[in-house]
């Protein structure tokens, strides 16, 4: 169905999930149902998706269901206003990864889909501070690398920088 999985990825979201939120458990997944919606329903996870709906245009949508937390794996970079999402949330638990500013790399864009684009890469602090603004405290993070087998500096540099950030936080 889905033709590149991004394995090492999944498996450290798919720990970090299960650290902070044990199995079985009601989530709103940000964003449409994708490959990682399927790993957590293997997993013992209910898993509701968002249909596609433009966040910043509806984030009131985050209250449509009663769930024990909402995840947002990899959405918030490509908000404009991520703060009215993280404000609108009621669940009381939050899990969200986001890709970190590399400084050797340019933020992702997409040259053929407006909507797969990132709008914030952030460091680590900035999310840090857009969460707790929004009122959450942030009890658990922790961050990896996306080493691609590639020939370069830049491939070097992603065995050792680390890419992705992950938090768990409660109301």
């Amino acid at each position: 169905m889905y033709n590149i999985v991004p394995k090492k990825r999944y498996q450290h979201t798919l720990e970090f999930l299960q650290n902070v939120l044990p199995a079985p458990a009601t989530i709103l997944d940000l964003g449409v149902r994708n490959p990682f919606s399927e790993i957590m329903e293997q997993n013992g996870y209910t898993v509701y998706n968002t249909s596609g709906e433009d966040l910043d245009e509806v984030p009131e949508i985050v209250k449509k269901h009663k769930v024990d937390a909402v995840t947002a794996f990899e959405i918030f970079e490509h908000l404009l206003a991520p703060y009215q999402v993280l404000k609108e949330i009621e669940a009381p638990k939050l899990i969200a990864t986001i890709p970190l500013n590399l400084w050797f790399a340019s933020a992702y864009r997409s040259k053929t889909d407006m909507r797969d684009r990132h709008y914030h890469e952030f460091e680590d602090w900035q999310f840090d501070w857009l969460v707790e603004k929004a009122g959450w405290t942030i009890k658990n993070k922790q961050k990896w690398t996306s080493p691609i087998n590639k020939i370069g500096i830049r491939p070097i540099l992603r065995k050792f920088t680390p890419r992705y950030y992950a938090i768990y936080a409660e109301k």
